[in-house]
């Protein structure tokens, strides 16, 4: 069969959006906590934010460049930048009815109000604002009005503006410094203010014990316009966003240097074109087609917002004190029962291998893991990749100890992780200060594995204890992205490692693997081998089965060779939390490929692969999703997981989700995504059900290491 035809794939920044769709049901489901809708209406908000920057900025740099390859789907660049246009649009509309029409009265219903209006105010909080802007407010401020003598000034990425249009009086300077006045000259003047990012955006009005009352930051300076350009009369006046491209392009291999390189590129992301303009809806005319004409934008790229600008404040609501009763009670990830505190991690890892499943279980295993290495005095050297860390990293600060410690510490920063680029520099010229030898990743490449080694010389010999994972060293994600980690010291995985980051460091590629399978070089292979297999029992008559959780799914290879297993008759069941560019239900090709999505409290973040191969099953963790960019252009890890034990458990996190009835959505033919039909069954909530169950086991274990440490002992001289 012929699985490459367009109509059997979607365009994946479509299924993007619809993925943001996803996320905002949370925000309007009512059966959530008022401050977790609130939190998921600010998520979209973050979402769209990027998609306009990255993927919308990189479509039109393709119109620029005249690029005429057709996507997945079949549609040319322009096809898809207006169906994201049109898309986008109902989007932005759909969120800002959530919040006014969902959101707000639901505040409201709290006493909480977050004031539209000035005129809402009464006097004495009018009174309390107007001092607050000449006390705090108003120094800060820089207002530039735009006329022959003063350009349109460079704004900011993402930030928020107010622009007026003045009308020049007599006093004004700008008639001061004219001796003759051509009688045809306009009268109006564009002029612009920043609303500063250092000052809270979200202003509390003095205490109401009836209810909690705010402004946001714009309201204020808006009202006070006039104190900032005197003698101009106010016109109009209306807050502006702008979104510009921020997709960096860097030419590795002419680069002297990556590292001053990439600095270089982050500073032009705040100046990239502006692909996106949100405006007050109601705005006049003439504000907008001077905004419009000054950055060179289509009606289509403007955007009339019925509500504050960017949504993304709506996570400052979230944090405000107080409001605990109103949020889910937050989870407290809890000590793996495989790791006894009582001994070193690595005495822990000698006994067997260790699968973690974060943050049901706790990160401070792997923290420990590198803590205790750096000062562990038989530990001859530490090796990791770093993609995304916290601020303020234990994991780095402990690698710069076991630098200072005499201990032979690599570390591949890779520079090139979208958004981190700048905080990975900061850290990388950290680590090397220490005395870590830092590699900046691979040019071409982006190093995205996890994977950390350690070396320890013990009675028997080296020995080479390793962690892989499937998320971030960053333990402050790790609280809230659902992730795999295994330690071990599996002697094959170890040679492994080692071959890992000699390659990395010295582009020494071995010629054979023991178990770990690695991208660019077998990874894209390997998923086609085990799907054809699969593919190969199910024509024999045998039972097939492919189980895939990760976070998106593009390649067209990978989907045909699905297409072409379901086909055959093997029955796939996929969990994929975001962009899925796979179709359902279409006959003969994916009517036996199930596709469904989890958005829950926590962010979905895993990747495991299962494949039945006639009762002999594997089983792997990854760090890479399928899709061409994971399996072409980084360094990726897949591991399997073969002890027994380890590997049942893997399955029931995948059936355990696969089971899900209350925040899992289903992918329909058409391409919406519905609940899954819970008519004669129990409510599942997969997230809820491993927290509870790492709750039970933490608790069981805890009890019994008491009923050890108290259990009597008996003198056998007296028996």
């Amino acid at each position: 069969m012929d699985f490459k035809k367009y109509d059997y794939y979607r365009n994946r920044e479509l299924s993007w959006l619809k993925f943001d769709y996803r996320i905002l049901n949370e925000a309007k489901d009512k059966t959530n906590p008022l401050f977790e809708r609130i939190k998921f209406l600010s998520i979209t908000a973050s979402n769209l934010d990027e998609f306009f920057m990255v993927r919308v900025g990189s479509l039109t740099d393709m119109k620029n460049a005249q690029y005429t390859k057709l996507d997945i789907a079949g549609m040319t660049v322009e096809e898809q930048l207006d169906a994201i246009a049109a898309e986008a649009h109902e989007f932005m509309d759909a969120q800002y009815g959530a919040l006014n029409n969902s959101i707000r009265p639901a505040m409201q219903a709290e006493h909480i109000n977050i004031l539209r209006n000035f005129e809402d105010l009464t006097e004495e909080e009018a009174e309390y604002v107007d001092r607050y802007f000449m006390d705090t407010v108003y120094p800060v401020l820089t207002p530039m009005a735009v006329d022959s003598s003063r350009p349109f000034p460079l704004i900011l990425n993402k930030s928020l503006n107010i622009g007026a249009l003045l009308i020049k009086n007599a006093d004004s300077l700008i008639n001061r410094g004219k001796k003759d006045r051509d009688k045809d000259d306009d009268d109006t003047v564009f002029a612009t203010v920043q609303v500063p990012n250092l000052l809270p955006r979200i202003v509390e009005l003095p205490h109401n014990q009836e209810e909690k009352r705010y402004i946001l930051l714009e309201e204020i300076i808006e009202k006070n316009l006039k104190k900032l350009f005197l003698n101009y009369e106010i016109k109009c006046a209306y807050p502006y966003r702008i979104t510009r491209n921020a997709d960096l392009s860097i030419d590795e291999e002419e680069a002297e240097d990556l590292l001053q390189e990439i600095q270089k590129q982050i500073k032009k992301r705040q100046w990239g074109k502006a692909i996106r303009l949100e405006v007050e809806k109601g705005a006049n005319k003439q504000f907008i087609k001077f905004l419009k004409r000054e950055l060179e934008l289509k009606d289509e790229s403007i955007y009339l917002i019925n509500g504050p600008l960017d949504l993304t404040v709506m996570m400052k609501v979230y944090g405000m004190p107080g409001f605990d009763r109103l949020k889910s009670k937050p989870y407290k990830p809890q000590p793996s029962p495989a790791i006894d505190p009582e001994l070193s991690i690595f005495d822990n890892i000698k006994k067997g291998d260790i699968l973690l499943h974060h943050p049901y279980e706790s990160f401070d295993p792997i923290v420990d893991f590198v803590k205790q290495a750096a000062v562990d005095p038989d530990v001859l050297a530490i090796k990791q990749t770093l993609y995304r860390v916290s601020g303020n990293s234990p994991i780095i600060a402990a690698l710069a100890k076991a630098a200072d410690n005499g201990k032979q510490v690599s570390v591949l920063v890779e520079l090139k992780a979208r958004f981190d680029e700048e905080n990975n520099i900061n850290w990388a010229k950290m680590l090397e200060k220490s005395g870590c030898h830092v590699i900046y990743g691979l040019v071409g490449l982006k190093t995205h594995s996890k994977i950390t080694l350690v070396v320890r010389r013990e009675e028997e010999g080296i020995c080479r204890y390793v962690h892989l994972g499937t998320g971030n060293y960053n333990d402050a994600t790790a609280k809230i992205y659902t992730d795999i980690g295994l330690l071990t010291c599996n002697r094959l995985i170890g040679e492994d490692a080692t071959a890992v980051f000699n390659m990395l460091s010295g582009y020494s590629e071995p010629l054979s693997w023991n178990k770990l399978v690695l991208a660019p070089i077998w990874l894209r292979s390997k998923f086609m081998e085990l799907i054809d297999i699969e593919k190969k029992h199910a024509l024999e008559g045998k039972k097939a089965r492919i189980i895939a959780k990760f976070n998106s799914l593009s390649d067209r290879d990978i989907i045909e060779a699905l297409y072409d297993a379901s086909a055959a008759g093997v029955k796939i069941d996929l969990i994929v939390r975001g962009i899925c560019c796979l179709k359902t239900g279409i006959p003969g090709v994916s009517e036996n490929i199930t596709v469904r999505s989890i958005v829950g409290e926590f962010l979905e973040h895993c990747r495991i692969f299962y494949f039945y191969n006639d009762g002999l099953e594997e089983i792997y963790c990854a760090s890479a999703d399928w899709m061409s960019r994971n399996l072409d252009r980084r360094v990726e890890i897949m591991f399997p997981v073969e002890k027994q034990e380890l590997k049942e458990r893997l399955m029931e996190i995948l059936n355990v989700q696969l089971g899900d009835n209350v925040k899992a959505t289903v992918l329909q033919a058409d391409g919406s995504y519905i609940k899954p039909d819970r008519r004669g069954k129990s409510a599942l909530l997969a997230q809820s059900y491993f927290c509870e169950e790492a709750v039970k086991a933490a608790k069981k274990e805890a009890e019994e290491k008491n009923n050890r440490l108290f259990e009597p002992k008996i003198n056998p001289e007296l028996d």
